[in-house]
C-alpha cells in the first residue's frame, strides 16, 4: 500500500494543517486531490504559495473559520449551501470542504480524475509522519502510468467544467488524456455553455498561466472546447490571409500564441531590456491575473474581426478597420468571461492598437510627435503592445519571435524610449486648466481640456519651457486654425 510522508508536503501548508486537527479532529478530516498527486509526481511549485484542500466529515464552515482564528489567516465561504470555505495566510492557502458522499470512497470517485480522487487520513500523517494512500479509482496506477482519465463515467457530464480541468492538467502535468477521456471531453463538450462563466473563466485563466498555452488551447480546438469559450474563432478557422501571410487567421493566431509562450520563457533574449520586461509582464491586473495571461489572449483575439471585415478592393484583400471592431469584440468577451476591469481594458487596448506598430514603420521615419503619441496613448501598456507586435509580426510566416526582434528596429526604438517618456510624463505641468481659462476667457468644459492636452504635448516634446512659453505656443496654434 502506497503511503504519503509528511515531509513531502508543501512546507506552508503543515502548521495550517495541524490546525485542523487541533479543531476538527472528531471531524475525520483527510488531505485530498492536488496536493497528494504533486507529491506523488514530486512536483513542487516553487515560489507559488503552498495550496491544500481538506475534506472533513460536517461542518466544513465551522473548522475553516476555527481554523483561520488559531492561525491569524483570513476567511473566506465559498460555497454555504455544500459546505466550502477557504483560509488564507500569507504563505498558503487552505481549502475545506464537507463530505459529499456517504463514504469517503464514495466522495473520491465523484470527483474529476482519478490522480485528484485520493486521500490521506490527516491524524496518523501528522502524529506518525505518514499515512496510506485511500485510492478507490486507480489513481496512484495512472500517475505511474502517465494517464489522465476521470474517476467515473458520469463524472464530467456532471459537472462540463472538468473539461476544460483536464486539458489544463494535461498541460500542467506529465500526463496525457486517455481516448476514452478525450472522446468523453467530446461529448460534453457543447454542455459547457450551462457552466457560470465564473468557472469557465478560472479554467481559461489557468491554462494562459501554463508555459505552454498554445499547445493547450490547440488541445482545446482539437476537443471541441475553443469555439464554446470562443465561438467568435470559429469564423477565423476559415479566414485566409493575403501574402505575405502564410496561414488563416485562426492559424496565425494560435502561431502568435505560441511565440508568446516562447518570448515570455525568454526574455532575457531580448537584450538590454529582459529584465525590465520581465518585471513588467508579471505585473498583476486584479483577480490573480497578470499581464503575461493577457498578452497570450490578445495574441489569440487581437485579429478576431478580421472574418466580418474581410473585403475584396480592386483585387487585394482588405480588412478594414478589423482593429477598432475586433476591440469592441474583445471587450465583449471580456466582460461575457467576468474579467476584472483593468485585465478587460489592458486587452481592448491591445487588440485596438495591435496595428499602431505597422503604421509607424510604414510611416518612415518616427517624428517625436508620433513617438510621444504612441506613449500617450498606451500609457503603461506601451510595453505590452510592443511585445503582441513582435509575436504578431513573427507569426506572419511562422518564424520565431527572436528572428524577428533581432530585425526589429522600431520595436529596439520605442523601448530605449520607454524611460525618457516616463520621465517626461512625470514633470509637472507648466500650465493648469485656471491658466488657460483666465488666459483665454473659457469656462470650464472640453475647449479648456483640449487646449491642456496641447500644452501638454508641446512640453513633453520640448518646444516650450516656461508657463509664458506655453500661453505664447496656444496663442499661435489658435491663431492658427
Amino acid at each position: 500500500m502506497a503511503n504519503l510522508r509528511l515531509e513531502q508536503l508543501p512546507a506552508g501548508s503543515r502548521d495550517l494543517l495541524r490546525a485542523v486537527l487541533d479543531v476538527a479532529r472528531d471531524r475525520a478530516p483527510v488531505v485530498v486531490g492536488g496536493v497528494v498527486r504533486d507529491a506523488r509526481l514530486r512536483r513542487r511549485r516553487d515560489g507559488a504559495k503552498a495550496d491544500v484542500d481538506v475534506t472533513v466529515a460536517r461542518d466544513a464552515l465551522d473548522t475553516a473559520r476555527r481554523v483561520a482564528d488559531r492561525v491569524g489567516g483570513a476567511y473566506v465561504a465559498l460555497d454555504e449551501e455544500r459546505g466550502a470555505a477557504r483560509v488564507v495566510t500569507a504563505d498558503a492557502r487552505l481549502d475545506v470542504t464537507d463530505l459529499r458522499a456517504p463514504t469517503l470512497e464514495a466522495d473520491l470517485a465523484a470527483r474529476d480524475f482519478t490522480v485528484n480522487a485520493l486521500a490521506v487520513p490527516l491524524a496518523p500523517l501528522l502524529e506518525r509522519g505518514r499515512a496510506a494512500i485511500v485510492d478507490p479509482t486507480g489513481g496512484l496506477a495512472d500517475l505511474a502510468a502517465g494517464r489522465l482519465r476521470p474517476a467515473g463515467p458520469t463524472v464530467l457530464a456532471d459537472d462540463p467544467v472538468r473539461a476544460l480541468r483536464g486539458v489544463r492538467l494535461e498541460a500542467e502535468l506529465p500526463l496525457r488524456l486517455t481516448a476514452a477521456a478525450a472522446r468523453a471531453i467530446r461529448a460534453v463538450a457543447p454542455t459547457l455553455t450551462r457552466v457560470s462563466p465564473e468557472r469557465i473563466r478560472d479554467e481559461i485563466l489557468a491554462i494562459l498561466r501554463v508555459p505552454q498555452t498554445a499547445p493547450a488551447l490547440r488541445r482545446l480546438d482539437a476537443l471541441g472546447l475553443l469555439t464554446v469559450v470562443f465561438p467568435e474563432v470559429e469564423p477565423m478557422r476559415r479566414s485566409r490571409q493575403p501574402l505575405p501571410h502564410r496561414f488563416t487567421v485562426l492559424e496565425h493566431s494560435l502561431r502568435a500564441v505560441g511565440g508568446a509562450d516562447r518570448l515570455l520563457a525568454r526574455l532575457d533574449d531580448l537584450e538590454p531590456f529582459g529584465d525590465e520586461l520581465a518585471a513588467h509582464v508579471r505585473t498583476t491586473l486584479g483577480g490573480g491575473i497578470d499581464r503575461r495571461q493577457v498578452l497570450k489572449l490578445a495574441a489569440l483575439l487581437h485579429d478576431v474581426s478580421k472574418p466580418e471585415t474581410r473585403r475584396e478592393v480592386n483585387g487585394r484583400i482588405r480588412f478594414f478597420e478589423h482593429d477598432t471592431i475586433g476591440a469592441d469584440r474583445v471587450r465583449a468577451i471580456g466582460e461575457r468571461l467576468k474579467l476584472p476591469e483593468r485585465a478587460t481594458t489592458l486587452l481592448e487596448r491591445l487588440v485596438r492598437h495591435h496595428l499602431r506598430m505597422m503604421h509607424l514603420g510604414q510611416a518612415g521615419e518616427v517624428t517625436s510627435r508620433a513617438r510621444y503619441r504612441f506613449f500617450r496613448d498606451l500609457r503603461e501598456d506601451a510595453r505590452d503592445l510592443l511585445l503582441l507586435s513582435l509575436v504578431d509580426a513573427a507569426a506572419v510566416t511562422g518564424e520565431s519571435p527572436r528572428s524577428t526582434w533581432r530585425r526589429a528596429t522600431l520595436i529596439h526604438d520605442l523601448l530605449r524610449g520607454w524611460s525618457e517618456d516616463q520621465d517626461l510624463a512625470t514633470a509637472p505641468p507648466l500650465v493648469r486648466g485656471e491658466d488657460v481659462m483666465r488666459h483665454f476667457g473659457l469656462p470650464p468644459g472640453p475647449v479648456v481640456g483640449a487646449l491642456l492636452r496641447r500644452a501638454r504635448e508641446a512640453q513633453d516634446l520640448g518646444l516650450v519651457r516656461t508657463r509664458d512659453d506655453v500661453l505664447a505656443f496656444l496663442d499661435s496654434s489658435e491663431n492658427g486654425q
